[in-house]
């Protein structure tokens, strides 16, 4: 492949898409949510907490109810992750992890349909998949509910 004068502009474009996106409100309020979990010293170590839990969790699946500690670590994973599902930091950086997401489905979205109609874009979120997202037919005989 050569690199052309069209190349060059395609790359200028990316960069700049790239810095647009960066300085986006979404990515800011995502850096600022991130922040705020980040440096609260006990909720670092709630996370980590869990992160041990979780290790343990993986090592009682592999034996399931036959684990001597089965219902105790399960209980203890359930009742860790609820208490962090419930911290207002937490949930914030889900919001905003989301609003980011979002922002790069729609920018992908954009990016394929400049393309054309065809190119099928995988998205996160299904509000962003427009009518059928089988358009063209998706081999399954209509097993995904498209006018296949």
């Amino acid at each position: 492949m050569m690199m052309t004068s069209e190349w060059l502009d395609i790359l200028d474009e990316t960069d700049v898409l790239s810095r647009m996106i960066l300085q986006s409100e979404q990515v800011a309020n995502y850096r600022l949510a991130y922040k705020a979990v980040y440096e609260d010293e006990a909720l670092v170590q709630q996370i980590q907490a869990f992160q041990r839990m979780k290790d343990h969790y993986e090592d009682v699946q592999r034996f399931g109810k036959y684990h001597p500690d089965y219902h105790t670590i399960m209980k203890s994973v359930r009742t860790q992750k609820r208490a962090l599902d419930m911290h207002d930091a937490i949930s914030a950086l889900r919001v905003a992890e989301n609003d980011v997401q979002d922002l790069l489905d729609e920018v992908s979205l954009l990016i394929g349909r400049s393309v054309s109609e065809a190119v099928k874009v995988p998205v996160s979120n299904p509000f962003f998949q427009t009518g059928s997202s089988c358009g063209t037919g998706c081999g399954t005989g209509g097993g995904c509910s498209c006018s296949a």
